[in-house]
């Protein structure tokens, strides 16, 4: 096991100036080495959402419920990117495991922002797909503007109103275990997970999690088990599967944002006895590879996009009409 300079003490009952992150197992040795990918991999999902967001942004045509819910889609996405990389990158750089309370609260912070903002979304992408699919005559006036405009305030109350009592509430918990945190970014659960027996700070880290990343997803596969009669009741094949093919980017962004933590939920439940590299890699999947993909999905899965991104891209003809 690593060790670390300045690690608390067990009987630690205060407050640590400075936590301590675990870096990307079997690669300490070689900090140099996993930064090549990593800023490849950040700078490919800048690019690749930073590319939605621009196309969306200039078309007026794309202005409608399911292109504006891919816009706050790609932003979660950079948000979440740019979020883990301070702390990750100082480890890939120069082996920086001490991060200092405030600085680790803060990155907590928007890590976590971004990350129930990208579930709320996609959750808010699966009612919009029910609609579409299920009562497509009343679409139009169902998801109006004024209804996305309530549905985007929820999201932004359900961010700010779930975590921003957290990082005051962790700072003012006692700690009885040393602060060694189990990743390489600062996660609430993983810091109230060293707080001292009772402290209520973590019945509400608990809270927290369960009423975002354990209700979304049900009420997501909801969405998609209605869709799902819809689908079985449509007349020819061809149909459905001109009806599925709208769904196939959602639910495969679905399925690479929530899989890897229900597979973590179910190994700790479980108590399944995988190396701590296996379990470390999940956890970056989880968080950083949605970032990189979801743009390749819609791209590919999404013609209009998938069309005005080349129609930008070709270089425009000068000359007289004919």
């Amino acid at each position: 096991m690593s060790t670390f300079p300045n690690q608390a003490a067990p009987n630690n009952t205060s407050m640590a100036p400075t936590f301590l992150l675990v870096g990307m197992p079997g690669l300490s040795a070689a900090p140099s080495w996993w930064t090549i990918p990593l800023i490849t991999m950040y700078l490919l999902s800048a690019l690749g959402n930073g590319t939605i967001l621009w196309i969306i942004a200039l078309d007026s045509t794309l202005h409608r419920p399911m292109y504006f819910f891919l816009f706050l889609l790609s932003v979660s996405d950079v948000g979440l990117a740019t979020a883990l990389m301070p702390t990750l990158l100082g480890l890939a750089f120069a082996g920086v495991h001490a991060v200092p309370a405030s600085a680790c609260l803060l990155q907590m912070f928007f890590v976590h922002i971004f990350s129930v903002m990208e579930s709320s979304v996609l959750l808010a992408m699966a009612l919009d797909r029910a609609l579409a699919i299920c009562r497509p005559l009343h679409y139009p006036t169902l998801l109006t503007n004024d209804v996305i405009s309530k549905i985007c305030l929820a999201i932004a109350f359900r961010c700010l109103g779930l975590h921003l009592p957290l990082p005051f509430l962790l700072a003012h918990m006692p700690y009885c275990l040393p602060q060694v945190l189990t990743h390489s970014y600062c996660l609430h659960p993983d810091i109230a997970h060293l707080a001292c027996p009772g402290a209520w700070g973590a019945i509400y880290s608990l809270f927290v999690v369960l009423s975002v990343m354990g209700l979304d997803p049900l009420l997501i596969f909801f969405s998609y088990g209605l869709i799902g009669r819809v689908l079985q009741g449509l007349g020819s094949s061809e149909d459905r599967w001109k009806a599925g093919q709208t769904c196939a980017a959602h639910l495969s962004a679905v399925l690479l944002f929530y899989m890897p933590m229900i597979l973590l939920a179910l190994i700790d439940h479980l108590r399944v006895p995988i190396p701590q590299p296996a379990h470390t890699l999940l956890s970056y999947v989880h968080f950083l590879f949605p970032p990189l993909i979801n743009p390749i999905l819609y791209s590919v899965k999404m013609k209009e996009i998938r069309e005005r991104i080349v129609k930008r891209l070709q270089p425009r003809k000068v000359g007289c009409a004919q």
